[in-house]
């Protein structure tokens, strides 16, 4: 009787214990959280922030031309509260995935219907609200970890020597 006593006693433990164990493990890639107001909407973007960790990002890690997730983790999502406009294009409030196509001299910037994915591996390209173009440009200094933010008249996205730039208009 002492021993089943025991072994449960063990395994209540180990149940209670095991999520304050599991918390206390630092992602890799922590979640972040970007909220700001542009010309009037209120725009929150979720996403995880990798970092460089002396790798070679654009191009090699983020490959060229191919869809990427716009961080780490789930896909990157991007909440607007009023209809916008991105780069002169109307994009209705709602709550989008992020996804970018990467490229050497320009950028695709692609909203897309479904904001619960894992990654970029069930995206399709059927449930895009919104693709616009955009060009690349160099940063000032070396960003080691993922960051986006909102800014005055949009939304900048930097890593590794990158800077990515959209408009969003009422």
């Amino acid at each position: 009787m002492k021993k089943y006593n025991l072994t449960f006693l063990l395994v209540v433990i180990a149940l209670i214990a095991s999520p304050q164990l599991l918390a206390q493990k630092k992602m890799k890639s922590p979640p972040a959280n970007a909220k700001g107001q542009i010309n009037g909407a209120t725009v929150v973007i979720d996403y995880h922030q990798p970092s460089a960790n002396g790798r070679t990002i654009m191009g090699d890690l983020v490959p060229y031309d191919q869809v990427w997730r716009t961080g780490a983790n789930n896909a990157t999502t991007f909440e607007v509260d009023k209809d916008v406009k991105i780069e002169g294009q109307a994009l209705p409030k709602g709550k989008y995935a992020l996804f970018t196509i990467p490229g050497k001299d320009e950028w695709t910037i692609i909203f897309n219907k479904n904001p619960n994915q894992w990654g970029a591996y069930n995206y399709d390209e059927a449930d895009d609200a919104l693709r616009v173009k955009v060009k690349p440009a160099k940063t000032g200094q070396f960003v080691e970890t993922f960051t986006i933010n909102p800014e005055k008249d949009g939304v900048a996205m930097s890593w590794e020597n990158t800077k990515v730039k959209f408009k969003v208009t009422d």
